[in-house]
């Protein structure tokens, strides 16, 4: 797929809808759809027609969460480093490849969307899965139909959650450890009630339902959104969010590099079908 495929750009009025579409892969990411779907967001933020920023997801799942099994990954890749200012990861050993490209296409990347100076909303439909969750969180708001479910699952590879680790600041801490040590599903209600989604509505109506939001949103003035959005995440920062993810992010690293040592993979053996078959056990 070109990048123009692997993400789709479309306008709804003063609401611009960026679509992941790897339906078939229930959109799992790899740097290519990374890659494509900065591109989306930047036009967006350009347009000074555009408002309002709607996320989604082709298919029947928002994202599945990062790719570690398609035909489509591309770890190998050479990436363009927008995020952060790195050395290319490609043909660097151990901790230096993955460390430099995990910075950039994954922790890096989705706090560069995080501050996108217009209002966000993720509109999120059956798997919401690892990756997928980091894609949800960076969204100011979360409109979830009543299909969709969540989990982060990356434990089982004995890893302490995705790279952007904003579980305490989303879920509260007790609830975060819960979904982190059992790796188990929550649905949509459950997210509600801790406050991690914004609405829960039935599946046929989530696009107008988020739409309607959007389009109440664009209306208020646009500065003052931009303001009031940094305002917030300026707040969460203050609340330690930021130096918490980096702490985390190091130990996510230790997490890998101790499984390459001792496993002989920093995945430990766990790729997607094993995955599925533990979500199942």
């Amino acid at each position: 797929m070109t990048q123009d495929e692997l993400v789709r750009l479309e306008r709804q009025g003063a609401t611009a809808v960026v679509t992941m579409n790897r339906p078939r892969y229930r959109n799992a990411q790899n740097s290519a759809m990374t890659y494509a779907l900065d591109s989306a967001f930047a036009q967006a933020v350009d347009d000074d027609s555009v408002a309002v920023i709607v996320l989604a997801g082709a298919g029947e799942h928002f994202s599945a969460g990062h790719d570690i099994g398609s035909p489509g990954r591309d770890v190998e890749k050479t990436f363009e480093r927008r995020a952060v200012l790195w050395w290319d990861h490609v043909g660097r050993a151990g901790a230096d490849h993955r460390y430099a490209r995990e910075m950039e296409v994954y922790l890096g990347m989705c706090r560069r969307w995080r501050e996108l100076p217009k209002p966000t909303i993720a509109m999120v439909q059956g798997a919401c899965l690892a990756g997928g969750l980091m894609l949800a969180w960076v969204c100011d708001l979360i409109i979830a139909a009543e299909d969709a479910y969540f989990a982060d699952p990356v434990v089982r590879m004995g890893i302490p959650g995705v790279e952007y680790f904003a579980h305490p600041w989303m879920l509260g801490s007790r609830f975060a450890k819960e979904i982190l040590f059992t790796g188990d599903r929550f649905d949509a209600r459950r997210a509600y009630e801790v406050g991690m989604v914004n609405r829960v509505v039935p599946r046929t109506d989530l696009v107008s339902h988020t739409l309607g939001v959007a389009k109440r949103i664009a209306e208020m003035p646009r500065f003052g959104l931009a303001l009031t959005k940094r305002a917030v995440n300026q707040a969460e920062d203050l609340m330690g969010m930021r130096p918490g993810m980096d702490a985390a992010f190091g130990l996510h690293h230790l997490a890998h590099a101790h499984n390459a040592e001792v496993a002989g993979d920093p995945l430990a053996g766990m790729n997607a079908e094993r995955m599925k078959a533990r979500a199942r056990s």
